[in-house]
């Protein structure tokens, strides 16, 4: 799609505290890559009883970083993890030991997979997946949909939101419009979607319900803050719909897999960025699937052919 609202400013300072909201600083990790662009944007809310969302990845230059900008007057009541990926979480452990804050989040591994993904991998479908999965993260404290996190300062509102992640969650600091988005929303780039973790159809119906609040101003995971959150999410949805129709599109003229749905669908975009683009076909083929429209030539996998249900090619819906 043209007209794409990207924000790619790469100009905001890796290591030091930069004030982006009242009462909110972020401090970006020196992890940049083509998945994270500059780096993990770890926040700290408040300045006496301080909330660090997302921690960033395990990295003691970072975490020094954050000690530092908290204060040796204030202290870290707690850390809060959007979703279990090293880049978010793995400085999780670091910071409870120099701090004594519990670390809260959804939950560890597969929590919040979808029912779908889990019949899948029951099945013995081989999926793939589990790029950046933290093995090893937990949290002390599980956040369900809707529960408050506060201090004198601040108020947070956990609210699940899968689709990247089964545990993804996005946290909305009430009273001031402002949202942390992690990985759900960003303004440089549209989010991996990458199956059995993510799912297509928990992403859209997240967006969906972002959509349907009232905050003006996301703050991501990676990259500048989104002003005009509304904008973005109208895109993305859009975006996704177009992908969806260009998958059926080229199916009409017979089964593919999904790396070939990629090289002919993302013909005009860095081939670096093919392994991740086949995942979201990957995604959108399974809620094809779901929806009864395609179906593969065995379980589905990253390796099988997929086609139209009632086309030339005798497939199956169910795998």
């Amino acid at each position: 799609m043209k007209d794409a609202p990207f924000d790619r400013d790469a100009s905001a300072p890796l290591g030091a505290a930069q004030e982006v909201a009242p009462g909110v600083r972020r401090v970006i990790a020196p992890n940049p890559s083509p998945m994270t662009f500059t780096g993990t944007a770890s926040y700290l809310v408040g300045r006496r009883r301080v909330a660090l969302i997302d921690p960033g990845p395990e990295d003691a230059a970072h975490s020094a970083a954050l000690l530092e900008a908290v204060g040796p007057d204030a202290e870290v009541a707690a850390i809060l993890v959007t979703h279990g990926h090293r880049d978010h979480s793995a400085g999780a452990a670091a910071l409870k030991a120099a701090t004594g804050a519990p670390v809260l989040g959804f939950g560890a591994g597969a929590a919040g997979m979808s029912a779908r993904m889990r019949a899948l991998a029951a099945s013995g479908a081989t999926l793939g997946g589990g790029e950046g999965a933290d093995p090893v993260y937990a949290p002390d404290a599980v956040l369900a949909d809707g529960e408050i996190v506060e201090s004198p300062e601040w108020r947070l509102r956990a609210l699940h939101m899968p689709g990247h992640r089964g545990d993804h969650l996005c946290f909305a600091l009430e009273g001031t419009g402002t949202l942390f988005s992690g990985d759900l929303v960003m303004a440089w780039s549209t989010t991996l979607v990458s199956p059995p973790d993510g799912d297509i159809t928990d992403f859209l119906a997240s967006l969906a319900r972002l959509r349907a609040r009232a905050e003006t101003l996301y703050l991501p995971g990676h990259g500048p803050a989104l002003r005009d959150p509304h904008r973005m999410i109208d895109w993305q949805i859009a975006h996704r719909a177009e992908r969806r129709g260009q998958i059926l599109a080229a199916l009409a003229s017979g089964s593919a897999t999904p790396r070939a749905l990629t090289e002919a669908i993302y013909a005009d975009i860095d081939r670096a960025l093919w392994p991740a683009a086949e995942r979201n076909v990957l995604a959108h083929l399974l809620g094809l699937m779901d929806e009864g429209l395609v179906g593969a030539d065995g379980p589905p996998g990253p390796r099988s052919a997929y086609a139209l249900v009632g086309g030339s090619t005798p497939l199956t819906s169910s795998g």
